[in-house]
């Protein structure tokens, strides 16, 4: 630049050394090879694959710049240019790096899921002692010790001690959750409070972060309808630019100025590159599923967060989705001067010993309120119930096979209750005292609970103007009424699908479409996956079936049903900034074009090719900005 006549007579200075008018030449030389190589190699590239695009478009402005350059060098004819074309690759270079410096920041979801191993692992010998070794190194079947705050090293079940453990880099659940021996703990979790011994089940890329890993990865590669747009948009500007260019010089050297004329074409060729074009997207992209899966939603197919946004109805399935999938304790009630926490303990004491997964909902309520009594000779009835001892008295629970055995009558205020919380589903279980003359003590309702956070999950739905809430069911309607009624379903607007045969859910499915509806699918069970195939969005929650989540295009590492709400609102906001910065990236060039090829040129007013190229840089950091605002968007419900 220094050395240039054009730059030395603006501001007025002279530079009288020999062989000064070759330093253009051999340093632009240098600039051109050196710093225009990655330009060059994807221009010849897009060439070669017929798929022009922003490297094409660059590499000719630079080489027509060159060859323009050389050829006043060789007196041909009198264009200055060797400090504008340099000034040209230095920026578009500058441009390129803030590109891929933003792709790089993007894409660091990936990093952060690789630093959630340890690269060491405390393994425990047959003798009970512990030795480090690499996690490489780690087999199936070896128990690995994870002391307070240390990160699992791989998938397994723990075999010794109890530990809540923080699996929020992998679920997005943020309050850690209680393992104890024979629960599963994935690899990148963190032990919190206690030191746990845990057999490896997994190793390498079959654990579940490396499934999550291959997911983030495939999904970022992936496009979508916004980027086919994109490329084809980047492919008509190529050839818009290209006879923008040829024009523009037809035009310039008709009217007898050749060097204004290679000028424009450059100008031309260098404000129309497609960078801010081809950076909208993939950007977009990159951000979007990373931001995903550090919130525990994984995305398996792009396209099927791209139509969330589009939702009109949400299908949930009940069990284990809308609800916790276990029998909880509802309701107690007592008689005969035996009050409910009497009940509770007396049904624990006699259900302790009982596998019976009611029996277990009985045993865990009581915790809350005391301990269970304590009960000797247990006798299980099968179809009846169970019985044991207390205190020296005979008690039994049981259901109505129990109470007509020993034709005992039910007070008619127990019976009221029993038929009102059977009416809402629920299984009813009464204490009896067997010995003397049998009677009923107290009974206790137990239900499929609805999850506490599922209404909430609902009323975000609404929110974000889905027009439909439906549920399906094979359980009995009034049952899934119930739970329809705690969730908040209005009458007339949402569904119900109850009594529902599980190679039915698909057609479910197919009748919601067939009414013009756009359904997503929520499921968590092998019987689900027709279901989730079908729907336009197949959305697979929590740990899911390995079926499920083959046939799901997102999937939720939690079990949380507000994660589909998050899924929308990440859809709607990723969605929204593709248009943004297709919109920004299209409109600039419309106007820039014209500018370009010197069409004011009559007003005094034209665009150096350095400057063009500062203003396509700045075009490119404007849409690289506005991507990053996407990382604003709100997806937890701790966070909103």
């Amino acid at each position: 630049m220094l050395t240039s006549r054009l730059v030395m007579n603006a501001l007025g200075y002279s530079l009288d050394v020999p062989g000064v008018s070759w330093v253009g030449p051999m340093l632009g030389s240098v600039v051109f090879f050196y710093g225009g190589w990655p330009f060059l190699v994807g221009a010849v590239r897009e060439a070669r694959d017929r798929a022009p695009g922003m490297m094409l478009l660059i590499g000719l402005a630079i080489t027509v710049a060159y060859l323009a350059s050389a050829a006043t060098s060789l007196g041909v004819f009198d264009v200055d240019f060797w400090w504008e074309m340099s000034a040209l690759v230095t920026i578009m270079l500058l441009g390129h790096w803030q590109e891929m410096k933003a792709i790089g920041q993007a894409r660091g979801a990936l990093a952060a899921l690789a630093e959630l191993l340890p690269d060491e692992a405390e393994r425990v010998s047959a003798d009970g002692g512990v030795q480090r070794v690499k996690v490489s190194d780690l087999q199936v079947s070896d128990v690995v010790l994870v002391r307070p705050g240390a990160r699992v090293p791989s998938d397994g079940h723990v075999v010794d001690g109890s530990a809540d453990v923080d699996e929020s880099m992998i679920t997005g659940e943020s309050r850690p959750v209680p393992r104890g021996v024979g629960a599963r703990v994935v690899a990148g979790s963190v032990a919190t409070d206690s030191a746990i011994r845990v057999q490896i089940d997994a190793v390498g890329d079959d654990t579940a972060l490396a499934g999550i890993q291959r997911l983030v990865a495939e999904a970022q590669a992936a496009g979508g309808r916004a980027q086919d747009l994109a490329d084809r948009f980047a492919a008509l500007l190529f050839y818009v630019a290209t006879a923008v260019a040829v024009l523009s010089l037809a035009v310039w050297v008709a009217i007898g100025n050749v060097g204004e004329g290679v000028i424009r074409t450059i100008t031309v060729l260098v404000i129309s590159c497609p960078h801010a074009l081809g950076l909208a997207i993939p950007l977009v992209i990159a951000l979007s599923t990373g931001l995903a899966a550090n919130n525990g939603i994984l995305v398996k197919n792009r396209l099927a967060l791209e139509r969330m946004r589009d939702i009109d109805v949400v299908l949930f399935d009940k069990t284990g989705t809308l609800t916790k999938g276990e029998h909880t304790v509802t309701a107690v009630s007592g008689t005969g001067g035996t009050n409910e926490d009497d009940v509770l303990r007396l049904a624990a004491g006699v259900e302790a010993e009982s596998e019976h997964p009611l029996a277990r909902a009985i045993v865990k309520a009581v915790k809350g309120r005391g301990q269970p009594a304590a009960a000797t000779q247990f006798q299980s009835l099968p179809g009846r119930g169970v019985q044991a001892n207390i205190d020296g008295i005979r008690y039994g629970v049981g259901g109505p096979a129990l109470l007509r055995e020993q034709q005992i009558q039910v007070p008619d205020h127990l019976a009221a209750a029993a038929e009102n919380w059977s009416g809402r589903g629920a299984s009813v279980l009464h204490l009896v005292k067997l010995d003397g003359v049998p009677q009923v003590l107290g009974a206790i309702a137990l239900e499929d609970e609805a999850r506490p956070e599922a209404r909430e999950a609902i009323e975000q739905l609404r929110e974000l103007g889905v027009e439909k809430i439906a549920m399906i069911t094979g359980d009995a309607r009034p049952v899934a009424a119930a739970i329809a009624a705690d969730l908040g379903f209005r009458p007339g607007v949402d569904e119900v699908f109850a009594e529902v045969l599980p190679a039915d859910k698909d057609d479910k499915v197919s009748e919601l479409q067939s009414r013009g509806l756009t359904v997503a699918m929520v499921g968590d069970g092998v019987n689900d996956a027709p279901a989730l195939a079908r729907a336009d969005v197949g959305i697979a929650i929590g740990a899911g079936t390995d079926v499920a989540i083959e046939s799901a295009g997102v999937i939720l590492a939690s079990s949380d049903p507000r994660g589909v709400a998050s899924s929308m609102r990440l859809s709607k906001a990723s969605y929204q900034k593709m248009i943004q910065n297709l919109v920004w990236a299209a409109g600039y060039n419309v106007i820039a074009i014209p500018v370009a090829a010197g069409a004011f040129a009559w007003a005094g007013f034209a665009l150096s090719p350095a400057a063009a190229a500062v203003l396509m840089s700045a075009s490119t950091i404007i849409v690289a900005l506005n991507a990053q605002t996407l990382r604003r968007v709100q997806l937890t419900p701790e966070e909103r």
